[in-house]
């Protein structure tokens, strides 16, 4: 039997991530690379979150720390009220088996297998999974399932990725750069289905960019530059993400 990571109660249940001087070095000395300076920041739960800043800012750094693929040389970093900076690998292992979907920039899928097997892959571990096909359905390729990543578009081969994140039904989405290899009417129609994926699921998503259009879909923009938050704004009037251009 697998072991569960545990969630334990906290004193505010809407609070999905939590930081507190969070830093991260790279190399020592003069050739030291501060990506993060310092973070402290809140992500409630159930929000769509845009972490927005150029290339080099900390956002994707930030991203990996509460992802639970990289570690912080110093602060703390809470995923509900459990202190991640204080697990070990095995930990984290659990951790994000157990509550975190990962969708990248570029798509990693097996080319050997087709829509439905790449997304199965995932549900083998996971511990209460959907079913592919019913994952595959909710990115809208109900139609496509057997079909080899090379048969499919850019953008379909994207919400295979996106179905294959969210087919363990994780408390929380991470997505680094998810339209950053695609045109904007295809970017579109993923923003469309990370949108539904939060409102059917009631799934926490991050999405890392430097595209500012595609701030105008989140519930809060947090705004990155040299390695820390420069501002963060509320989104009082949230957009469809077919009116979204770039």
């Amino acid at each position: 039997m697998q072991e569960e990571f545990e969630i334990n109660s906290m004193e505010n249940e809407n609070l999905a991530f939590k930081t507190v001087g969070l830093t991260k070095v790279y190399g020592e000395g003069v050739a030291a690379v501060h990506a993060l300076r310092g973070v402290d920041l809140e992500i409630k739960s159930g929000e769509i979150v845009v972490l927005l800043g150029p290339s080099g800012s900390g956002k994707s750094t930030l991203l990996n720390i509460i992802g639970g693929l990289d570690q912080a040389t110093d602060g703390v970093a809470y995923f509900q009220n459990q202190e991640l900076t204080k697990m070990g690998d095995s930990q984290l292992t659990r951790y994000r088996r157990d509550h975190v979907g990962f969708v990248f920039q570029f798509y990693n899928l097996m080319p050997s297998l087709t829509a439905f097997e790449n997304v199965e892959l995932v549900t083998e571990i996971a511990r209460k999974p959907m079913q592919p096909d019913d994952a595959l359905a909710l990115v809208g390729l109900h139609e496509r399932i057997h079909h080899f990543p090379a048969q499919l578009s850019g953008g379909e081969q994207q919400r295979v990725a996106i179905a294959r994140a969210i087919a363990k039904q994780p408390t929380v989405l991470f997505c680094d750069e998810p339209t950053g290899a695609l045109d904007s009417a295809t970017g579109r129609s993923v923003l469309k289905v990370l949108k539904d994926v939060n409102e059917r699921l009631q799934t926490t998503v991050l999405i890392v960019t430097h595209a500012a259009a595609t701030a105008g879909l989140a519930d809060r923009v947090i705004h990155f530059a040299d390695g820390n938050v420069r501002k963060v704004l509320v989104n009082d009037h949230k957009m469809d993400p077919e009116e979204i251009t770039w």
